[in-house]
């Protein structure tokens, strides 16, 4: 591929993001060495994509996002095995009540910055799993929520079998694929110029006459939102709702997958997802000491790829175009 080519392939990723990914996705299934760990790399990435919106692109550093993917999953898992919602609406509620939750977790975290920022974000995150924990008759405590059966979706008269994993994979693409537009429709707003224009100096920001209080409020409301439909959509994928989804090492797997993919672009959550849990499911498969082998790899990563791996990708294309460019205006 000529340094022409290269050029035309990212410019076109960068225009077309939305429909590049899609099509990543739709083929992934086809690559994996089984379904459902295509289908947990789909929700995860899903998952790491709204941790990404505040962390990438606003630059804030939450240890708490897997409350979020918590409340999302035990909403939804409660309004089906207690509820009797329908499945549509119990996605809906995990929506909402991580929205609710990241509402007030964001009025109280911005206050603060930096460590103090993510130290807060951590201890609120914990509150809300011991909240969870406690409230057995609901939740189930450590034993988890269990019995959310969703075996037939019906569209329209048109009765899917989710089941299958197959048909359970492109049920919830369809879910994810309307998350990533609207994560890319914020991106290319103004409001998407304002958050990265805050990740980048939010004094000037706010001399610029923005209010930056507002901005960080609305960001973290919607990466809430986004993670609470991934809670959601894992809740249907596995019928149980387990307690460690509110525990911060699930936020941590969230920080992990964001700098293994390249935080701050449009497709490196999933690349980091893809990543950390094929090797996770490789070196568990192994020995016991998986942990440790993810460890590595991930220091390593850091080390020799700061920008991950989708970042290192981007960031050489880039590089190669304005090398061609530069070559280009000597020439003439």
């Amino acid at each position: 591929m000529n340094l022409t080519t290269q050029s035309r392939f990212f410019n076109s990723i960068v225009r077309h993001r939305v429909g590049a990914v899609l099509v990543c996705l739709i083929l992934f299934p086809l690559v994996m060495p089984y379904e459902a760990l295509a289908i947990n790399i789909l929700i995860f990435g899903l998952y790491a994509v709204g941790f990404n919106l505040l962390f990438g692109y606003t630059g804030m550093l939450s240890f708490g996002h897997a409350a979020f993917l918590g409340v999302g999953s035990y909403l939804c898992g409660i309004a089906i095995v207690s509820g009797g919602w329908p499945w549509w609406a119990a996605i809906a509620a995990g929506v909402a009540a991580s929205a609710l939750v990241g509402l007030v977790i964001g009025f109280l975290a911005i206050r603060t910055r930096g460590i103090y920022f993510s130290m807060v974000t951590l201890a609120l995150g914990q509150i809300v799993y011991y909240a969870f924990y406690k409230a057995e008759r609901w939740t189930g405590g450590e034993n988890g929520l269990r019995g959310i059966r969703v075996e037939v979706i019906d569209l329209l008269g048109w009765k899917l079998d989710f089941i299958n994993p197959i048909t359970k994979y492109y049920v919830i693409l369809v879910f994810v694929a309307a998350a990533l537009w609207f994560v890319s429709r914020v991106l290319n707003s103004p409001f998407g110029a304002v958050i990265e224009a805050i990740r980048e100096n939010e004094k000037r920001t706010a001399a610029c006459g923005y209010d930056v209080a507002r901005a960080k409020l609305l960001v973290f409301v919607l990466s809430a939102a986004v993670c609470g439909l991934a809670g959601a959509l894992r809740a249907l994928h596995l019928s149980i709702v387990p307690i460690d989804s509110l525990h911060y090492l699930q936020s941590g797997q969230a920080v992990m997958m964001c700098l293994l993919g390249g935080m701050g672009t449009f497709f490196g959550p999933f690349v980091g997802a893809a990543l950390f849990l094929y090797l996770e499911d490789v070196a568990t498969a192994v020995t016991t000491h998986w942990m440790a082998v993810v460890g590595v790899t991930f220091m390593v990563f850091v080390l020799f790829f700061p920008k991950g791996v989708w970042g290192s990708l981007l960031h050489w294309l880039e590089r190669s175009a304005s090398k061609q460019e530069k070559e280009q205006e000597k020439a003439a």
